[in-house]
């Protein structure tokens, strides 16, 4: 009885299922990437001419030229504000000079003006920097800014190298400068690996042992590619690999990076965030992208330059506000340029025909913000604020020119 009842349940089973095989089950839902947002399209818009962009850029260019120290560096020590950068003398100030007159001549030389003005202005940065740069150490323990002076010192001496094309012996000097700052990079590295800039609580050792973070690893990271590929410099290839696994630790599952290495203990504090990270992600991306990590895709690039497109207004409202870490996400104004001029190597990565929007969208943000003088800031820092700021927004505009939105002035 009990074999009979079974063939008739599966008769039953067969009969009302007409005979025919099983449905195949439902696919499942495709997943959707952590780093990918809802974020509608870029809107339409009507991007400056080639003419207002290039008159911008020379703004800036005679604003930098017209500012620069008698001695051929930009910025100094004053202007002071209620509540001022912490700054050991005189090597904090050494330092802030030195990355800023790194950026303003990074700038000037992005601009490729040839007026004999910039020229002699070239030429007072460039003997600066050959006779202070070698003389840039740590202020103390607490204070690495030092790394930013090495990092953007060693860019302008990039840009110097292409600029002095013939001349081998100028070359020469430049390039045995640029080979010092790499070594001490090397010196001013970590112990975790990365690099930082200030810990108030630093144990005093010889090697930093503060707080390296995302955002000055990267630029120091982009600093030492440049210079090997530009002047074929060696870099130190334990230092570059620990720098490289520093920024795959404080990335993200949505591609925001961590602010600082410390912080990997609270990665949803409001500045780790995608809003709080919005002018960090992309030099972070970028630096692991040049030194071959698959795991930054074009996707993920044009994602990010989306967000800082369509989220401006997060990063915008704390810039030129007096007190770091004031505003929402914890953004500060020191941030607001330089996520600006990293963006552009983050487009560079793209397929060319793909480059002009976001081109296009940055040089619409950036142009209306430039002030009555010619110059552009976003933090009060000392008198270093304009020379900086000044400095990234012209290679980025530069960059935007030779990127399809206007003709170079070197151009034939």
């Amino acid at each position: 009885m009990r074999i009979l009842a079974g063939q008739a349940l599966c008769l039953c089973l067969a009969l009302g299922s007409g005979g025919s095989p099983a449905e195949e089950p439902a696919p499942a839902p495709a997943t959707v990437p952590a780093w990918k947002s809802d974020l509608p399209p870029l809107p339409e818009l009507t991007p400056p001419s080639p003419e207002v962009l290039e008159k911008s850029i020379r703004a800036g260019v005679d604003f930098l030229v017209s500012s620069q120290n008698a001695n051929g560096s930009w910025g100094g020590p004053t202007e002071t504000k209620g509540l001022n950068i912490y700054a050991p003398i005189p090597g904090a100030h050494h330092a802030f000079r030195s990355g800023a007159s790194g950026l303003a001549l990074y700038g000037i030389l992005a601009s490729r003006d040839q007026r004999a003005n910039t020229k002699a202005a070239i030429d007072k940065a460039e003997a600066w920097f050959l006779s202070e740069l070698p003389r840039l150490r740590r202020a103390e323990q607490t204070t690495t800014y030092n790394v930013w002076g090495h990092a953007y010192g060693l860019r302008a001496l990039c840009s110097l190298y292409e600029y002095r094309a013939g001349d081998e012996a100028k070359r020469s000097a430049l390039k045995a400068l640029g080979a010092q700052q790499v070594e001490l990079l090397q010196r001013y590295e970590d112990i975790n690996g990365g690099w930082g800039y200030l810990d108030l609580d630093a144990t005093i050792t010889r090697k930093p042992s503060g707080i390296p973070t995302s955002f000055t690893t990267a630029s120091a990271m982009i600093a030492l590619h440049e210079a090997r590929e530009v002047m074929g410099l060696a870099l130190p290839a334990r230092e570059v690999d620990r720098g490289l696994r520093f920024l795959q630790r404080q990335q993200t599952p949505d591609f925001a990076y961590l602010y600082s290495d410390n912080h990997r203990y609270r990665p949803r504090y409001p500045i780790n965030r995608p809003a709080g990270s919005l002018c960090r992600s992309q030099a972070c991306s970028a630096a692991r992208r040049y030194f071959g990590d698959e795991a930054i895709t074009n996707e993920i690039l044009k994602e990010w330059l989306k967000r800082l497109i369509l989220r401006n207004g997060w990063v915008d409202i704390a810039r030129k506000r007096p007190v770091p870490h004031e505003t929402h996400f914890q953004n500060s104004g020191y941030f607001y340029y330089y996520g600006h001029f990293y963006a552009t190597d983050c487009i560079a990565f793209l397929p060319e025909a793909g480059q002009l929007v976001y081109y296009q969208s940055l040089a619409t943000i950036l142009l209306p913000k430039q002030e009555k003088d010619g110059s552009w800031w976003d933090y009060p820092l000392y008198s270093y604020h304009k020379p900086y700021g000044t400095g990234y927004v012209l290679a980025t505009l530069s960059r935007c020119r030779d990127g399809g939105m206007g003709k170079r002035p070197d151009a034939k």
